[in-house]
């Protein structure tokens, strides 16, 4: 018997971000780091706000796709932590990353922005993140990211 996952939409992620810092070639591509300075967390499980604390550390390989990789926090609405890693890929037919790159509006469903999340924190109220696996799907605007978060049930 197969037992296919189901996806829970847990919460919408709005992260803005500051200016990119380039940091050159590294041994996989081209490397850099994109502070996290904000945004909200919205949905049917969680609520509240991103911490201005964190980072996207993204590798650009040669043929254009970044591997993003996340670690920052946000606050709930009633005053707990959450740390969110998440790490994933972005890319897509290179007139449209190059769009994305420009800041321009771009649908998301013109290219491939998935992750998936591990969350933690020690605010028993919550302690079920400590336990379950996230997905996510996601979109680049000029100075922030969009991801739909989703628990693997």
């Amino acid at each position: 018997m197969i037992l296919a996952p189901k996806l829970e939409h847990v919460c919408t992620l709005h992260v803005d971000l500051a200016p990119i810092t380039e940091m050159g070639r590294g041994r996989a591509g081209g490397r850099r780091i994109i502070p996290i300075v904000g945004g909200t967390v919205t949905g049917p499980r969680l609520n509240g706000r991103v911490l201005n604390v964190g980072a996207d550390w993204q590798t650009i390989f040669d043929d254009g796709m970044a591997e993003l990789d996340t670690r920052y926090a946000f606050e709930t609405n009633d005053g707990a932590v959450i740390e969110i890693k998440n790490y994933g890929y972005r890319h897509g037919p290179p007139e449209v990353m190059a769009a994305v790159a420009r800041g321009e509006d771009v649908a998301p469903d013109a290219y491939y922005m998935r992750t998936h999340a591990r969350l933690e924190t020690g605010d028993p109220r919550y302690a079920w993140v400590n336990n379950t696996l996230f997905v996510g799907t996601g979109s680049r605007q000029e100075a922030s990211v969009r991801v739909d978060l989703f628990a693997l049930q």
